[in-house]
């Protein structure tokens, strides 16, 4: 089972699509068994995923506050899915007072076993206790970068914040940086594109901003895949989850 955390301290980043496209995408083009994990209180994953109104104790909060197993997921689309809700916001509060507390996710997880081959977790936008719950829990993170000058910017901060992570996770790393919100029109994007192909490695193919999908999908509930399946926004998911897999050096059965 590998645990991945999607992880960029900036807002808009493109980290909740990227988990539900990815997660869809291993499971239903690699034949995975996928566990998806919200632990951002916005919760959008799992809106997103047509799990809006989910109570506290179907997300993460017990286990990671009185040391319970993992709840029971939901199924949607193929995959499993621990949501999140407003409430979850508690445990940012409530964590530093929890001895070990902010290993108690990677713990839980590792106690499934073989039920899945893969586990992804979405992150908050913050440098705060859930964040690093969520990033001390994954084997390896996936940053979604945006293709502009900010975005290229913000990866010293992840970077700093990985070797943080790493005096609780030793194995942490970076396993994969995800261009996104990409315009080709937009000189800017493909200057800041290069300069990520020269400093950022294993890089994926571009995620293009497409404004008149992704709110749709969205509204809809559903995965990229689902919505506009073999659609190019589908097929920039496909290539970036088989570069994902060969980051990893796992082999890709696409389907």
């Amino acid at each position: 089972m590998r645990v991945l955390t999607t992880f960029n301290h900036a807002g808009g980043a493109a980290k909740t699509s990227t988990t539900r496209d990815i997660g869809y995408t291993l499971a239903h083009h690699h034949g995975l068994r996928v566990l998806l994990i919200d632990v951002d209180p916005q919760a959008n994953l799992s809106s997103w995923l047509g799990v809006p109104d989910a109570s506290v104790e179907r997300t993460v909060a017990r286990s990671v506050l009185q040391n319970e197993p993992l709840p029971e997921p939901y199924r949607v689309h193929g995959l499993d899915l621990i949501p999140s809700n407003l409430e979850l916001a508690l445990v940012e509060a409530q964590l530093p007072g929890q001895i070990g507390g902010i290993r108690r996710l990677h713990r839980h997880l590792r106690a499934l076993g073989e039920r899945y081959d893969f586990v992804l977790i979405d992150s908050p936008p913050s440098l705060g206790q859930l964040s690093g719950l969520a990033a001390i829990a994954a084997d390896a993170l996936v940053v979604p970068v945006p293709t502009t000058h900010k975005g290229v910017g913000g990866v010293g901060a992840v970077r700093a914040m990985v070797q943080t992570y790493r005096e609780l996770n030793e194995q942490l790393h970076v396993a994969f940086y995800l261009p996104t919100l990409y315009n080709a029109q937009i000189r800017h994007h493909r200057e800041s594109l290069d300069v990520m192909r020269e400093l950022l490695s294993p890089l994926g193919t571009p995620v293009t901003f497409r404004p008149a999908i992704y709110p749709d999908a969205h509204a809809a509930n559903v995965p990229i895949g689902v919505y506009m399946p073999g659609s190019p926004a589908d097929l920039e998911v496909r290539a970036a989850t088989s570069e994902l897999l060969a980051a990893l050096g796992e082999a890709s059965v696409a389907s």
